[in-house]
This record gives structure tokens, C-alpha cells and sequence, in this order.
């Protein structure tokens, strides 16, 4: 087996599943109107200080469509701007109520999304996976915000 390409190729199944398992469990606890893009966008508006131009560099989208994406949320009632105090163009984002659930409701979901993973690696093997994954994704357009 060639690891150098089994290893992207399985990193990225992975991947699909994870967002998958997370996105249905959001949907089934009612944020049937949200699309996996938006809790990449959560990630960073809950970090907090985020603008439109951060979001846009987290994501690694052009400004133009993260202002798209924010102004859906917007729309949706999941997130609000308010004025940037040293900074009169540029408004902050930040979560309201129903942004910080359906948060929570990711967050339920990633954990129970993993916990198979957890079981069949037992829990030491799964802590260095993650702390081995860390050091190789410590940095990207797309990062969750711990």
C-alpha cells in the first residue's frame, strides 16, 4: 500500500463522514435550515472579535462570498453585527441565542460522531490520534476554534 496516498484518501473519508454525522444530528435537533459551510462559520464567530474579512480568511472563501454567508445568517436569526469599535467600515459578528444552540447541538454531535472511533481505538490511542492530527493541522483556511 502506498500510505502517502491512502493517507489523504482516508483523512478525507473521514472527513465526509464526520460533516455527514454532524449535519444530520444538527437537522434532527431543528437547524433544519443550516448547511455544514455555516458551522465552519460558527467556529470562527465564536471565537469572537470576528468580522466578515476574518471569516472570509478562516474559511478560505473570497469576502464577498463570506458576506453572503453572513448576511443568511443573518437572515436566519443565527447571528448579528454589531459596530467594530476601532473600526467604523467593519462590524463584528457574534452568535445569538439559537447560534450558540445550534453550536451546542454540533458540539453534542461531533462527540457522538467520534465516540465510535473512541471505542474501537480505546482512549489513550485516540488521544495521541488527536494530538498527532493537531501537530499536522495546526494551521489551514478551515480550523475549528478550541
Amino acid at each position: 500500500m502506498d500510505e502517502a496516498l491512502a493517507f489523504p484518501t482516508l483523512v478525507l473519508a473521514l472527513s465526509g463522514q464526520l460533516v455527514h454525522k454532524i449535519h444530520a444530528q444538527v437537522s434532527q435537533q431543528g437547524f433544519d435550515d443550516l448547511r455544514p459551510a455555516h458551522g465552519f462559520a460558527f467556529a470562527r464567530i465564536s471565537r469572537g472579535d470576528a468580522t466578515t474579512a476574518h471569516l472570509a480568511e478562516h474559511m478560505g472563501v473570497t469576502k464577498q462570498a463570506a458576506a453572503q454567508l453572513v448576511e443568511e445568517l443573518v437572515r436566519k436569526g443565527y447571528v448579528v453585527r454589531r459596530p467594530h469599535p476601532q473600526d467604523a467600515r467593519a462590524r463584528l459578528l457574534g452568535l445569538t441565542e439559537s447560534g450558540r444552540a445550534a453550536t451546542r447541538a454540533a458540539d453534542e454531535a461531533a462527540r457522538a460522531a467520534v465516540a465510535p472511533w473512541q471505542e474501537a481505538l480505546g482512549e489513550a490511542r485516540f488521544r495521541e490520534l488527536v494530538a498527532d492530527l493537531s501537530r499536522l493541522a495546526a494551521s489551514g483556511p478551515i480550523r475549528p476554534a478550541w
